[in-house]
């Protein structure tokens, strides 16, 4: 149950919603979780838009795009952190017209830790968040 934000200069993207809807799936497609309301509901994307000056890196360059992914500790193996990488950097390209930009967008993924994914005021454990994934499942 990531949730992902992408800092980038106003104007970057056009279509904001579809920029979100496309790293959530991908990312839950990388974590291989399955389609359920417990995962659909609390993975969430957020754009952040900043002025073109509230960024530059240190030669003062602001064409820059940051993407910070967070999930539970342990999800993502490294192969999986390689592929969140990759996809995230090319959603982001794609989704800003700009191909180049995958040269100029930084992923950070970071974990939380055991008990510290809060839903509904309760820190989640990874157990307990298998636990009601399973719960759902059977549900079905």
């Amino acid at each position: 149950m990531p949730m992902i934000d992408v800092y980038a200069a106003k104007g970057t993207f056009r279509n904001k919603r579809e920029l979100t809807k496309a790293l959530n799936e991908a990312l839950m497609r990388w974590e291989k979780v399955p389609l359920i309301p417990w995962f659909t509901d609390n993975t969430a994307a957020f754009i952040h838009e900043m002025e073109p000056d509230s960024q530059a890196n240190a030669n003062g360059d602001t064409n820059y795009v940051r993407i910070q992914v967070l999930t539970p500790v342990g999800v993502l193996d490294r192969d999986k952190k390689l592929g969140v990488t990759k996809e995230m950097t090319d959603i982001i390209a794609l989704a800003a017209s700009d191909p180049t930009l995958k040269e100029r967008t930084w992923v950070q993924i970071v974990e939380a830790p055991d008990g510290g994914w809060g839903i509904d005021g309760h820190a989640y454990t990874n157990v307990e968040i298998a636990t009601e994934a399973r719960r759902q499942l059977a549900a079905r």
